[in-house]
């Protein structure tokens, strides 16, 4: 794949119908958005480290989420052959272009920027907050929208590295999660050196909060900054940080429209639950093929793409088990009437709604566009009668 951000391989972009959705789907980061918590968190971070570093220029970026595919992969080091500028990964707008997976995606520009101010700019700390998407599993934790925010210290006058990355690390964390026992793991990136992942103690649990580094001088440079600057780069969850904060146990609740959660996502203070609706549970029993990726974002992302606009109703899906050809006894194999290389693979779906309760019927025509995006075989088993006459 060349480097200029074209691409060589078969790249479907997204419809127009699914890019406007994409693209209407509010960014809880935007002030202009309106108010949500998750600004707080950020204008948390940026008022700590502006007060650590009180001779550092702060800079704010919102860039569109739409982006060229050059500065969500090539400008941050990205191989012309990583796997995630895959369509299954990226969601691509046009055949240069995508819809941004990382906040990362902003600082190559900011870079751009930095490098032909002069010297007006010598010491720079750039905040990238926003939207992003990606694919992801389905659970309490995880979203296919998730916020992030990117959080980049680019100096000249002051030479940056592990040191002042540990101090950042712990500044952050002590910001927004005073008194929660954290730890730092190695993690590679491309666009960092000696790379970091940032895990907080949640009831026995490690829960991993971003990732940061020593910024890689082969993205500096190739923004226009030569060897005299360097920086430090790191990018929290800000979706995982607001629930840590609160307390929340479900992603979900942050787009909440019920008025009882709503509200509380207007301030920092500790979540008060509000009473849950009943959830309700569909194992599936689907085929696939040799080559069927049933990983926990894989199918995350075929469901979020069968439910649609009610993906939200998906609470959570898991694989409670597969089988193979050859491990399953004739008389299923018959059932189902699976040929060598498939698989029999078992999908629990858990549906709850956060506003009301779902009716059966609606669970059913739910499951069902989640069955007939994930199986493969040749006989099919509806709940509901109007997908019976075909199997998708």
């Amino acid at each position: 794949m060349p480097t200029d951000g074209t691409i060589t391989q078969d790249i479907i972009p997204l419809a127009p119908e699914d890019l406007r959705r994409a693209l209407a789907l509010r960014d809880l980061a935007d002030p202009a958005r309106g108010p949500h918590a998750i600004q707080l968190i950020v204008d948390e971070l940026r008022t700590a480290l502006a007060a650590a570093w009180p001779d550092t220029e702060v800079w704010i970026r919102r860039d569109h989420p739409v982006v060229s595919l050059a500065d969500n992969y090539d400008n941050l080091g990205y191989a012309a052959d990583a796997v995630t500028r895959e369509a299954r990964y990226t969601r691509y707008a046009s055949a240069g272009e995508v819809l941004r997976s990382h906040t990362s995606a902003m600082v190559p520009p900011a870079l751009r920027e930095l490098a032909t101010s002069g010297a007006d700019s010598e010491d720079v700390l750039l905040v990238c907050a926003g939207i992003c998407y990606r694919r992801d599993s389905v659970d309490w934790q995880h979203t296919g929208t998730p916020h992030q925010l990117d959080l980049w210290r680019i100096s000249r006058t002051t030479e940056l590295g592990e040191p002042e990355l540990e101090e950042m690390i712990a500044r952050v964390v002590h910001t927004v999660l005073p008194g929660q026992t954290y730890r730092t793991v190695p993690a590679v990136h491309p666009y960092t050196t000696h790379g970091r992942q940032i895990d907080v103690l949640l009831q026995n649990q490690w829960i991993e909060i971003g990732e940061c580094g020593v910024a890689a001088p082969k993205v500096l440079r190739k923004a226009g900054l030569d060897e005299s600057w360097t920086g430090l780069a790191m990018g929290p969850g800000l979706d995982r940080l607001l629930m840590l904060r609160k307390g929340i146990g479900d992603i979900r609740l942050l787009r909440s429209t019920d008025p009882r959660v709503a509200e509380q996502m207007l301030d920092l203070s500790p979540y008060r639950p509000v009473s849950a609706m009943p959830a309700v549970r569909r194992d599936l029993s689907i085929v696939v093929g040799p080559h069927a990726d049933t990983t926990a974002e894989a199918l995350g992302d075929r469901v979020r793409e069968a439910l649609g606009d009610q993906a939200d109703a998906a609470e959570s899906v898991v694989v409670r088990g597969e089988t193979s050809y050859d491990d399953l006894p004739p008389a299923a194999r018959d059932r189902l009437q699976l040929t060598p290389g498939q698989r029999n693979v078992l999908v629990r779906l858990v549906l709850r709604t956060l506003e009301r309760t779902l009716t059966d019927a609606e669970a059913n025509e739910l499951r069902d566009r989640v069955y007939a995006e994930l199986h493969e075989g040749p006989v099919a088993e509806w709940t509901t009668g109007g997908l019976s006459a075909t199997r998708r």
